[in-house]
């Protein structure tokens, strides 16, 4: 008999493409497998061609299903989560469809959910049948979020009423204090933190965490999740990572003229500077960034985005001309060794020899795909968890150079600190030095990183670990 797990991804791209990775490779792993992916539209746009990609060509035993989105009165607001929530019929009804249309029968598992869409537990209660979630995060964001949710219900402090004396704080998942001025606004947010704690909170109750890492990157985080953290036990988490999407996407036009150009710089001598799906900047940052990538003297290749002045309900966009955002005469000056473009093809950029530096938002995804190429980074975050991602990269591992060491700042409050050029310009330099320490532990944990999803890896392990907990659990 098939065995079925019903995963439930969050829509955003960067979410599903590490699902959906997650689901392949327990295919591979297990012939009794079967995976269903319930696609739960997003609010507000339409990412029908990016998910059909992801699952081309067919496989046998995996398939998704785009639910029908619940109807939403009109001109009414609706916030992501009460979205989410809104969706559980169509799922049950989904999922109902699925169990009866089987032939041969399937066996329903288990529900794998997104760190967003936890709230599906409840519909997976009603199946009888544990919940697991995929966290697309790092090991360390989740501690730190486990450990602030406690405190709050302990009542031992609110992270978003902390008196200015406090300086540090002291998380099990990290091995040093944690700056308190460098906390990501989601968590210094009234607004927002009731929505992380809830996530939190129903985090303690998965069967088990499927993490985007790697145990060899983690293993101090990790370690909270076999001893329990702060005294109290926790999911077991299973590291499979990296997830990545490594297939490159269609690439034409302007995109493939610089990766010919790429083709015939030097080994590590380019400076590739891509700040994600929301990262873009007001002019006064971007000529800064100007500035210091001229005065360094490196080849650059930069994706250079205009700034939202809400990345929450309006997406960043290329500059219609890039001149007249930067300093007169910069693109004749540097046209023998930099280019300018808009968007750009992350993952084929990263995995040409001529990049020799990443300055980077630190997406976790983003993290991934730079560790996985040896490319060390420059980290600049932005918005969301990338402030704790920057601060592990560089405090705890060693593995990245910042521009500042902390700063204020989060895209999600609209506020941002502007970099100064000589600040920027100090960073390429470090990154860029042939020899040093940051370039040597990259290239230590790239292997590392590629070791870990080979035969007998640790990811591998972990997933094959993962498989027997579901089958035990089903008395298959």
């Amino acid at each position: 008999m098939k065995i079925e797990l019903v995963f439930i991804p969050a829509a955003e791209i960067g979410h599903l493409r590490s699902t959906v990775e997650l689901a392949k490779q327990l295919l591979n792993e297990d012939d009794r497998l079967s995976i269903t992916v319930l696609i739960i539209p997003r609010l507000s746009a339409d990412d029908t061609n990016h998910v059909t990609s992801l699952f081309t060509p067919p496989r046998e035993r995996l398939r998704h299903v785009t639910i029908s989105a619940a109807e939403q009165r009109h001109g009414v607001p609706l916030d992501p989560q009460a979205y989410v929530d809104n969706q559980k019929p169509k799922v049950r009804d989904a999922v109902s469809r699925l169990l009866d249309s089987s032939s041969p029968p399937r066996r329903l598992a288990g529900f794998v959910v997104d760190m967003f869409c936890t709230s599906m537990m409840e519909v997976a209660d009603e199946f009888e049948v544990p919940t697991y979630m995929m966290y697309t995060s790092n090991a360390a964001f989740l501690g730190i979020s486990l450990h602030l949710q406690l405190m709050f219900d302990e009542k031992k402090y609110d992270v978003s009423e902390l008196e200015d004396s406090v300086n540090e704080l002291d998380f099990p998942c990290l091995t040093r204090p944690y700056p308190v001025k460098f906390l990501p606004y989601l968590f210094t947010s009234k607004p927002w933190l009731p929505f992380f704690f809830d996530q939190a909170r129903n985090f303690r109750k998965m069967k088990g965490i499927l993490v985007n890492t790697v145990a060899e990157l983690e293993s101090h985080s990790l370690e909270i999740f076999s001893r329990g953290g702060d005294g109290v036990d926790l999911p077991r988490a299973y590291p499979v990572g990296p997830l990545l999407h490594l297939q490159n996407d269609d690439v034409e036009g302007k995109q493939s003229e610089v990766l010919r150009w790429l083709d015939e710089q030097p080994e590590r001598s380019v400076v590739f500077l891509c700040f994600g799906s929301m990262g873009g900047f007001n002019e006064e940052q971007t000529r800064e960034i100007a500035v210091a990538l001229e005065r360094s003297g490196h080849r650059f290749l930069w994706s250079l985005r205009r700034g939202s002045p809400d990345i929450l309900t309006e997406p960043p966009g290329d500059y219609e001309n890039p001149e007249e955002v930067l300093p007169d005469g910069f693109l004749e000056r540097t046209s023998e060794r930099g280019k300018v473009i808009g968007w750009a093809p992350q993952v084929a950029v990263l995995a040409k020899p001529a990049i020799g530096s990443f300055v980077t938002h630190c997406g976790w995804n983003s993290v991934l795909e730079s560790l996985w190429f040896g490319v060390p980074m420059v980290t600049w975050p932005l918005y969301a968890e990338q402030k704790i991602n920057a601060f592990e990269m560089v405090e705890e591992l060693g593995l990245a150079v910042e521009i500042r060491r902390f700063f204020r700042g989060d895209l999600m409050d609209g506020e941002m600190e502007t970099f100064a050029a000589e600040d920027i310009e100090r960073a390429v330099r470090r990154v860029m030095e042939e020899g040093s320490d940051v370039r040597r532990r990259v290239k230590e944990m790239a292997e590392k990183c590629h070791v870990a999803v080979m035969e007998g890896g640790s990811s591998q392990v972990a997933l094959r670990k993962f498989i027997r907990d579901v089958v035990e659990n089903v008395g298959v």
